[in-house]
C-alpha cells in the first residue's frame, strides 16, 4: 500500500511539473503544457502603495499616518543604543519600529556619528577613553563633532555594532531598508568641516573590511550606501573593484536637482546601471533650493525639465524620501508618485485544473521586489519567488492547487501586519 501511494504521489507531481513549470520570460519563451487545464477569469486591481515602496516620510512627520505613503525614515544615534562597552539596549529604535508598524508602514533606518550642529554620536564611554581625541569644528557654520578614527575601540565597536544589529534586526518584518555609512549625515561625505583621512572620516582600510562585514552578516535586509561612495578621494570602490560588486543598494540625497547628470548621474553608473536588479535605488528629494521642493513632484512638468514620472523609470527608484512634500503637494499626487515606484505585477493569465493552477504573471513596475515573494492559490505557494522577476519580465508559475473557487493571492512574509501584496488582473476566461 505504501509504495502504491508513493508511486501515484511521484506521478502527480511530475504530471504537475512538466505541464506548468515555473520560467522567466527572457530563459523560456515556450508556453507550458495545457493538456487538461481550462482558461479562468479573473479580474483584480491595484489600490494601494505597495509594501517596501514609494515616497517616504519621516517617522515624526505630522501627515505620516496616510495611505499614501507605504513607508517611514529615522536617523538614529549610535550613543542612543549603547552606553557601556558591550551592552546594548535597542529601546529607542524598538519605539521607533514598533510605532511606525502600528500605522501599517515599515521604516527605513540610518544611524549616524556626525550631524551638523550636534555632539558626535559616539557612545560615551568610547569618549571617555584616554587615547580617544575628537574634532569639534564648524559645518554649515555650527559646532559639530567628528569622530576620532583612529581608535581601535570605535572601529571594533562599529563592527560589532552591525553583527549585533544583525543578530536582532536582519529578517524582522518592521524594517524595510537599512542605510549606513560615514560622514556628515553617514552620507560618505564631509563637505564642509575638517575632513582627514583616518581621523575624522574612517581610513580606506577599515572601510574595505566593514564592506565585507555587512556583506556577509545581512542575510536578508538590503542595506545601502550613499551614491557619494564613489568617490575615490572617500573610499576604496575604485581601487577594489571586488568591494563595488559586493550586493549592496544606492541611495541619492538629492535626486532631481538641476545639475544632478552632472555628478549625481556619473556617480549612479560608477556603481553599474544594473545595480537595481538586485539591490535597492533609493534617496531623498533635493534640498538645493527651495524651488526643487516645492516642484519636484509638479505633473507633468516636474522641475529642470524632468518629472518623477520619468526618473523614477530611468533610475528603477524603490523608495524616495519627501519629507516635504505634503506642503507642496496633495496626498493624492503623493500617492500617486509613491505607485510609480518599486515593483507592480500583473496577472495575465490563468489555467487551472483540479490540483493544479498556472499563473502568468509580468511585473510591470520600475523595480523588483527585494523580499521572497510568492503567488499562492488557496494559501498554497508556487515553489519560485518573485524576487528575481525585473521590470518588464513575465513568468509562468505553477502552484500545486486548484478549484474553481480559488483565491489567488501574492503572499510575502517580510509584512506587517495590515500590509499586502495587490496585483492588476483583466484576463477573460473560456
Amino acid at each position: 500500500m505504501i509504495p502504491r501511494i508513493l508511486s501515484l504521489f511521484c506521478a502527480s507531481t511530475l504530471m504537475f511539473s512538466t505541464s506548468c513549470h515555473d520560467s522567466a520570460s527572457k530563459q523560456n519563451s515556450t508556453e507550458p503544457n495545457f493538456d487538461g487545464f481550462v482558461k479562468v477569469s479573473l479580474e483584480s486591481h491595484i489600490t494601494g502603495v505597495q509594501p517596501m515602496t514609494g515616497i517616504v516620510l519621516w517617522a515624526d512627520n505630522d501627515k505620516r499616518n496616510t495611505d499614501a505613503i507605504s513607508l517611514e525614515y529615522s536617523y538614529m544615534q549610535y550613543k542612543d543604543i549603547v552606553k557601556e562597552k558591550g551592552v546594548y539596549d535597542w529601546t529607542p529604535l524598538e519605539k521607533v519600529l514598533d510605532g511606525i508598524a502600528s500605522r501599517k508602514h515599515q521604516a527605513i533606518i540610518r544611524f549616524w556619528y556626525t550631524y551638523p550642529g550636534f555632539d558626535s554620536a559616539v557612545p560615551q564611554y568610547i569618549r571617555e577613553l584616554p587615547d580617544y581625541e575628537e574634532t569639534v569644528a564648524l559645518s554649515e557654520g555650527k559646532k559639530t563633532g567628528f569622530p576620532d578614527w583612529r581608535n581601535p575601540e570605535l572601529q571594533r565597536f562599529h563592527k560589532e555594532f552591525y553583527q549585533k544589529f544583525a543578530e536582532r534586526y536582519d529578517n524582522d518584518p518592521r524594517l524595510a531598508f537599512l542605510q549606513t555609512g560615514f560622514g556628515l549625515w553617514a552620507e560618505y561625505h564631509i563637505y564642509d568641516g575638517p575632513c582627514i583621512m583616518g581621523q575624522t572620516f574612517p581610513s580606506k582600510e577599515f572601510q574595505a573590511e566593514f564592506f565585507k562585514l555587512m556583506s556577509e552578516t545581512f542575510k536578508y535586509t538590503p542595506w545601502s550606501v550613499s551614491i557619494d561612495a564613489a568617490s575615490p578621494d572617500y573610499t576604496p570602490l575604485e581601487a577594489d573593484p571586488s568591494l563595488k560588486n559586493l550586493k549592496f543598494g544606492l541611495f541619492d540625497d538629492s535626486f532631481m536637482h538641476e545639475t544632478h547628470d552632472e555628478y549625481n548621474g556619473k556617480n549612479w553608473k560608477f556603481f553599474g546601471e544594473n545595480r537595481y536588479q538586485t539591490s535597492p535605488a533609493g534617496g531623498e528629494f533635493g534640498y538645493y533650493t527651495k524651488y526643487d521642493q516645492e516642484h519636484v513632484l509638479d505633473y507633468p512638468d516636474g522641475i529642470h525639465g524632468r518629472n518623477f514620472e520619468g526618473e523614477s523609470k530611468r533610475f528603477h527608484i524603490t523608495y524616495m524620501i519627501g519629507n516635504n512634500q505634503p506642503s507642496y503637494q496633495t496626498m493624492a499626487r503623493i500617492k500617486q508618485a509613491s505607485m510609480l515606484c518599486g515593483y507592480r505585477y500583473e496577472i495575465t493569465d490563468v489555467r487551472v485544473k483540479e490540483d493544479s493552477t498556472c499563473v502568468q504573471i509580468k511585473n510591470t513596475g520600475v523595480a523588483p521586489i527585494y523580499r521572497d515573494a510568492y503567488v499562492a492559490v488557496n494559501g498554497v505557494r508556487s515553489e519560485s519567488s518573485l524576487i528575481d522577476l525585473q521590470p518588464g519580465e513575465s513568468r509562468w508559475v505553477g502552484i500545486p492547487a486548484g478549484a474553481t473557487d480559488m483565491t489567488i493571492t501574492i503572499e510575502c512574509d517580510h509584512l506587517v501586519p495590515g500590509q499586502k501584496i495587490e496585483y492588476e488582473a483583466h484576463v477573460k476566461g473560456e
